[in-house]
């Protein structure tokens, strides 16, 4: 196989084989494969695409390039879940332990923020003691235990993935949904679990900025995981505005124990409830209707917090903190963000709120940078409520004072105010599968 002929036959349109993708990426990763030539066959996947054929084998070497774990020794059926990645998404740390205190198996492995979007591990991390490393049989012990377990991504899940990723990086290769896609599954494909929800973002904080990019990449998706023998469901969920009220590590932690508690926010609340419905559902649990009341008495009777807090104990962790928010580490400096005028918010740019977090030092601009778990942002007005001039907006939390002024214009540029209230936007958009859509 030369690489210079599969450049060429992808250039002009053409179909790889299996073949010619298992050996394209294992001398990748091998290094055979130089990295100019990869970068001349990714921008020439940007440009062709790839068909769902190429897309499942492509993102089933990546998989196997690395460590595909097993769970077996983990009894009963396991649910992953993935975000695309959003703000203020927390979802994980809600669903997980309903899906778990209803009968699931969540065995996850989940990734740190880079950027304006949030990662779990660091969400987690903010809970003193909180240990994301585990070998694998304590991790193994946990779920059985717990019926859950949250970790950090083991170092070598898809490796092909990381090289991929870096490259793409730099070659404006990113936005592919090919690639996307593989990327994405072949993580999840890797971490061994029986059956997959996928959470599609989309909106102004999302990677997917419109609805029918984010229907295709979840179609791709779907196809990928049911192709690989995974039963795998996506939904479509909004990211145009930051989910919840909290934007931040430990403030997040406590928001999503608020919703465990039954007093979390609507938004956060329902859409929690949807994923975690869907997941039952996958596992087998019922009918859609009846794994959405399954979820709704978890929270109800107070099983699905205390199996968060059950985990949290099983890695280390001080759940006296889930039940006493005082003892979480506080930022010294706060500011109160002032309306300047009467009207509705009518735009809420979600990617820019998680900026402005990020200046605040609740999330890392480049891998190496630190993070400052009390550090974040409490939104007291979100888009379509009405304000007038001298109301709260929003309240900034860090320890760095001199990022207060910085991360407030960084906020104020993100919101719009106008006369007249907006339209509602639905919380969840669609349910996807391979081959069905179902829109809401």
């Amino acid at each position: 196989m030369r690489m210079y002929d599969l450049i060429m036959k992808k250039r002009n349109g053409g179909v790889l084989t299996d073949l010619e993708i298992e050996e394209m990426i294992t001398g990748y990763v091998k290094g055979d494969v130089a990295d100019y030539q990869m970068s001349a066959m990714l921008m020439a996947i940007w440009f062709k695409g790839m068909t769902d054929h190429e897309t499942t084998q492509l993102t089933l070497v990546m998989a196997r390039s690395g460590d595909m774990i097993d769970l077996s020794a983990i009894e009963g059926k396991k649910v992953d879940k993935h975000s695309t990645g959003g703000v203020g998404d927390k979802t994980t740390l809600i669903v997980g332990p309903i899906v778990a205190a209803c009968g699931g198996r969540v065995a996850k492995m989940s990734g740190r923020g880079l950027g304006h979007t949030g990662g779990t591990v660091d969400k987690l991390e903010s809970i003193p003691g909180f240990r994301t490393v585990l070998d694998r049989k304590e991790f193994f012990d946990t779920v059985n235990k717990c019926g859950i377990s949250l970790i950090g991504q083991s170092g070598n899940l898809a490796p092909a993935d990381k090289k991929l990723y870096a490259l793409r990086d730099v070659t404006a290769t990113v936005d592919s949904i090919p690639l996307i896609a593989s990327s994405i599954m072949s993580k999840k494909l890797a971490a061994g679990s029986d059956c997959i929800l996928l959470d599609v973002k989309t909106g102004s904080g999302a990677f997917m900025k419109t609805l029918e990019d984010s229907l295709r990449l979840a179609q791709t998706m779907a196809a990928i995981g049911e192709g690989a023998g995974r039963r795998t469901v996506a939904l479509i969920t909004d990211m145009d505005t930051p989910l919840g009220n909290a934007i931040g590590n430990s403030l997040e932690v406590m928001e999503s124990m608020d919703v465990l508690k039954g007093k979390g926010p609507a938004d956060l609340t329902e859409v929690s409830l949807q994923l975690a419905a869907n997941m039952l559902c996958l596992v087998g649990k019922g009918t859609p209707e009846e794994c959405r009341r399954m979820a709704e008495k978890s929270i109800e009777d107070g099983s699905a917090f205390e199996t968060f807090c059950a985990m949290v104990r099983a890695q280390g962790g001080d759940d006296s903190v889930l039940r006493d928010y005082s003892r979480f580490p506080r930022a010294p400096f706060h500011k109160d963000i002032l309306a300047e005028q009467d009207g509705y918010i009518v735009k809420m740019n979600a990617e820019a709120c998680g900026i402005a977090s990020v200046i605040l030092g609740a999330g890392r601009a480049t891998k190496e940078s630190g993070i400052d778990f009390s550090a974040g942002i409490l939104m007291k007005k979100k888009y379509s409520d009405a304000v007038k001039k001298g109301d709260v907006l929003a309240t900034l939390y860090t320890s760095k004072e001199d990022s207060l002024k910085e991360a407030e214009r960084m906020y104020r540029d993100a919101l719009t105010i106008g006369k007249d209230a907006p339209k509602d936007k639905p919380l969840v958009y669609a349910r996807v599968e391979k081959d069905k859509v179902e829109r809401y």
